[in-house]
């Protein structure tokens, strides 16, 4: 995006205009001769609000939160020119620049902008309910929103739920400045494995289906191709309980098929999200290199530690899958005799005791059991249902997400050189965790999407 004037459309020349068009914007040498001020152009010519002109704004912090050191620093300045961070130390060791924009926080607890590694912006409508393409892009542009209000400023999304390779047409529109929204990683359609219940499903907009390695490699070139930023793969599906009560896990593909599917996205240098509920499908995703693993109900002490191993990370999504309608589920089926919450939860305790793991947030969050905004109850759950301290909740959703999407360099901490993705909240997160679910202020990229601080 940016603001055509005579000097610039001098440079551009006149590529990028209809005949009609550049009448209108007055040719070179010529003023602005449409409606009003000159605007600025986005894509396809599209008029958008211009951007702020850059400049050097210090904000007075109370308290800091340190990600990478996971400590609490007191008295701290931040620089920001344009949407990055230029410095940041103690107020007494920090110049601020004549003419700053300066903002004091007062007392509140500046963090990182929080990290949700496990969204999904599109969700399957209803059986029976038929939404329109359009309406689905502009419900999910409305979940984007109301994540990056919450203070999420970064999302991984993890599959479009029958809507094909839309996510990828809003991930670039944020990027391009067209509509607010966090930074987003996109996996587009996923892959499954063929079964006898979907072989005659053909849609476009759904799941790519493969049968072979041949097929696999395919479906990921496809999707890479499409702008994939990432692979979401289904290596364990459904759970069931014996009549003893051991849980059970659906494998779906072969070994061979899994390993073909993530060399091939790893050749293309693209990362591998596993969707594994358990059993021997979790463990073909941990032996077979998957980069995330995703849920893994029944995590056991020899898969976690292979995963330490291999440099993977886990991310459970513990709030989604011990939602009440979990416990009903369970009750249908078993006779309310057996419970998949207890299995999960202990899993993530135990992959909290193994040296090295590395354990993300993500929500699961898709707007129908989970609604866009709330996914600080993920921070909640991991500390009061599986025992994490807050801090590593908190390193969990800046700092290792960012690493785990291979964007340690530009997100996840209050660093030199890294977006000026800022929240801020009136306690301390480290004491109270629920903290969190209270976002006071949001900054993406210089930007200030939201400010409910009180400061006199």
């Amino acid at each position: 995006m940016r603001k055509f004037t005579t000097s610039s459309l001098c440079v551009l020349g006149v590529a990028g205009f209809t005949a009609a068009a550049f009448a209108q914007a007055g040719g070179p040498g010529q003023p602005w001769r449409g409606a009003g001020p000159q605007p600025c152009f986005g894509f396809e010519r599209g008029v958008l609000q211009c951007p702020a002109e850059p400049g050097v704004t210090a904000i007075r912090a109370g308290h800091l939160f340190d990600s990478r050191a996971g400590r609490m620093l007191a008295n701290q300045v931040i620089l920001l020119n344009g949407d990055r961070i230029t410095d940041v130390g103690p107020a007494g060791k920090i110049r601020i620049p004549a003419g700053a924009r300066i903002m004091d926080l007062g007392k509140a607890t500046i963090l990182p902008g929080l990290i949700d590694a496990h969204t999904h912006m599109f969700n399957r409508p209803p059986p029976g309910v038929t939404v329109t393409r359009e309406a689905a892009l502009l419900i999910a542009v409305q979940h984007l929103q109301s994540d990056l209000q919450a203070g999420f400023t970064s999302v991984r999304d993890m599959s479009t739920h029958d809507n094909g390779y839309y996510d990828v047409e809003i991930r670039d529109a944020i990027n391009r400045g067209e509509i607010e929204g966090p930074r987003a990683q996109v996996s587009t359609r996923g892959i499954v494995w063929r079964s006898a219940s979907n072989s005659n499903a053909v849609n476009p907009l759904s799941p790519a289906q493969v049968g072979t390695e041949d097929e696999a490699r395919a479906a990921v070139r496809d999707q890479v191709g499409h702008g994939a930023d990432w692979i979401k793969l289904f290596p364990s599906d459904a759970y069931s309980f014996t009549p003893e009560g051991t849980a059970r896990y659906a494998v779906t593909y072969p070994l061979p098929v899994l390993q073909a599917l993530i060399d091939e996205t790893h050749r293309l240098g693209k990362k591998a999200a596993c969707h594994a509920y358990g059993g021997e499908g979790q463990h073909n995703a941990i032996v077979a290199g998957c980069d995330t693993i995703e849920h893994a109900f029944d995590l056991n002490r020899a898969d976690a530690e292979l995963m330490v191993q291999k440099g993977l990370a886990y991310d459970p999504t513990l709030q989604r899958y011990t939602e009440p309608y979990m416990d009903d589920n369970d009750a249908r089926t078993t006779g309310s005799k057996y419970r998949i919450i207890p299995i999960f939860e202990g899993a993530v305790r135990l992959a909290d005791k193994v040296p090295g793991m590395k354990i993300m947030v993500g929500s699961g969050a898709d707007g129908a059991t989970y609604a866009h905004g709330s996914q600080a109850l993920d921070f909640v759950a991991l500390v009061r249902q599986s025992g994490l301290t807050p801090l590593r909740a908190l390193q969990g959703g800046t700092i290792v997400n960012a690493q785990a999407m291979g964007w340690q360099d530009s997100v996840g901490s209050i660093e030199k050189g890294k977006f000026a993705d800022i929240i801020a909240v009136s306690g301390d997160p480290l004491a109270d965790i629920t903290e969190l679910q209270r976002v006071k202020f949001v900054m993406k990229g210089g930007k200030i999407v939201r400010d409910d601080l009180a400061r006199r």
